[in-house]
Parts: structure tokens; C-alpha cells; sequence
């Protein structure tokens, strides 16, 4: 199983950026996490962070002619913006999990909206960087039981 971790604008500055409401663990410490995670779970993980919405909708696009199996995606501030991304989504039609840090939904009004979650076969949700770990076991299990 191959699985893409894709992450959105901003994501590359945490534990820099507003710590008190991302906490201090740094982008080093999370792609640790899950490429250690991945090892445990005996899956291939490819990690990928832009700023660019673009560039977002290429790696989609690019999993889909890799034969990724499924996405753990953290769109950051394009989650309540994009309708390219959420378009990506649905065309490739690979499993995606929408991660977020913190609780979006206890969070400013414009960050209710998501757009990725009309195309997401899960969301999580205010688990910290730990909401990775469980979108790929969600991914991995589920393609299990499948």
C-alpha cells in the first residue's frame, strides 16, 4: 500500500508559527512521525508540502498516475478556499482523509467551511499531529478490510 501525505501553506512553519495554538512540534518532528508510523505499518509513504494551490493539484493529480492508495491531507487555509482541490479530489477518486492540527471547529466562523470534505472519506480533527497517525491506520485498515 502507498500513501500520500500531502500538506498545504503554512504547515512547513510549525512549531514557528502561533504555538500557542499549533504547539511547538516542528514539520521535521511530523514527517518523523509518519514515515516511522509508515515503517511500523509496513506501507510505502511519499510526504509533500506546498504553499501553492497548484502545486497541490499536480500531487493530486500525480498520485493518481502513481497508483497511490490513499491520502492523508492537511489543506490548511485552501480547505476553506479551493474548489481546485476539492475538484482534484473527486476526479482521481482516491481515498483522502482531512486532517487538521487543531479543532477547526472551535475556530474563527470562515474556518467551518470545507470544501475538501465533500470529496474526504473522513476528517480528523483537533488530535494534534497524532490525527496523522490515525488517517493512514484509517486508510490501511480500511484497505484491509476491503
Amino acid at each position: 500500500m502507498k500513501i500520500l501525505v500531502l500538506n498545504g501553506p503554512n504547515i512547513n512553519f510549525l512549531g514557528i508559527r502561533e504555538p500557542q495554538i499549533y504547539g511547538r512540534t516542528t514539520y521535521a518532528d511530523l514527517l518523523e512521525l509518519v514515515k516511522s508510523h509508515a515503517a511500523v505499518r509496513n506501507v510505502e509513504i511519499e510526504c509533500y508540502q506546498s504553499n501553492h494551490e497548484g502545486d497541490l493539484v499536480d500531487a493530486i493529480q500525480k498520485a493518481y498516475y502513481d497508483r497511490i492508495d490513499g491520502i492523508v491531507f492537511n489543506p490548511g487555509a485552501y480547505t476553506h478556499t479551493s474548489i481546485a482541490i476539492l475538484d482534484a479530489i473527486k476526479a482521481v477518486g482516491i481515498p483522502t482523509v482531512e486532517v487538521h492540527i487543531t479543532n477547526v471547529a472551535k475556530r474563527e466562523e470562515f474556518r467551518q467551511i470545507s470544501y475538501v470534505r465533500a470529496a474526504a472519506v473522513k476528517t480528523i480533527m483537533g488530535q494534534g499531529i497524532d490525527g496523522y497517525v490515525q488517517a493512514m491506520d484509517f486508510l490501511i485498515d480500511g484497505e484491509k478490510q476491503a
